[in-house]
């Protein structure tokens, strides 16, 4: 399949975010992608799963949620990416960018998050009902996103690792001030990076599985 893809900047607030879009040629709905934990637009992890979403005819967003500047001071801090209020509204803002993008604008969104990205993608879907269509979290932190669970109305997936125990607690604490759909998957033997044989593919096929039956218009 076909497969175009460019590099834009979007204006969020007092500062412009780094994006990479990636468009099949028969678009099928947009995938939003909430990177955490000091990752970004390029992360390899991220990028694996957006190349089966794009297989599957969905356009993928990867977004820098922080700037150049803010990284190099995270990278030392580690403060910014656990900050989940600066984070969700950076998510918001390109969900909002992404309603009116000609890549995106008039296809079914999701938002997918990894790690603290996952509370910042909920938070957003719980604040945009109309426009966020389904959320999935690898490996996240759905339970950071606190008092706005309970407001989450998009069917939810939970992929987490099957080593990776106290994320799996937190995960399955988050479920149970989640009031619409959603489903916990654990993925065996991976670890909170996915980085054994197998794995990744393994949240790759979840998603856009996920995503495809969600997303059609």
């Amino acid at each position: 399949m076909e497969i175009v893809e460019s590099s834009v900047r979007v204006p969020v607030g007092e500062v412009t975010l780094d994006a990479d879009v990636a468009v099949p040629a028969e678009r099928r709905g947009a995938v939003l992608f909430a990177h955490g934990s000091g990752s970004g637009r390029h992360s390899p992890r991220n990028r694996h799963v957006a190349a089966a979403l794009q297989s599957a005819g969905l356009v993928t967003v990867l977004a820098d949620l922080l700037t150049e500047a803010e990284e190099r001071h995270d990278a030392v801090t580690a403060a910014l990416r656990f900050d989940i209020g600066l984070l969700a509204d950076r998510v918001t803002a390109l969900t909002d960018w992404a309603r009116t993008a000609p890549e995106t604008a008039g296809l079914g969104l999701g938002l997918f998050g990894a790690s603290t990205g996952a509370a910042a993608a909920l938070i957003a879907a719980a604040r945009r009902p109309g426009e966020v269509r389904a959320v999935v979290s690898r490996g996240g932190r759905p339970d950071l996103a606190g008092d706005l669970l309970p407001r989450v109305r998009q069917p939810t997936l939970l992929v987490v690792g099957g080593a990776d125990p106290v994320v799996i607690d937190l995960n399955r604490q988050a479920m149970e001030h989640m009031t619409a759909e959603v489903r916990l998957e654990i993925v065996p033997g991976a670890t909170h990076l996915f980085a054994e044989p197998g794995t990744l593919e393994r949240v790759a096929r979840l998603a856009t599985d996920w995503f495809a039956a969600r997303l059609r218009a």
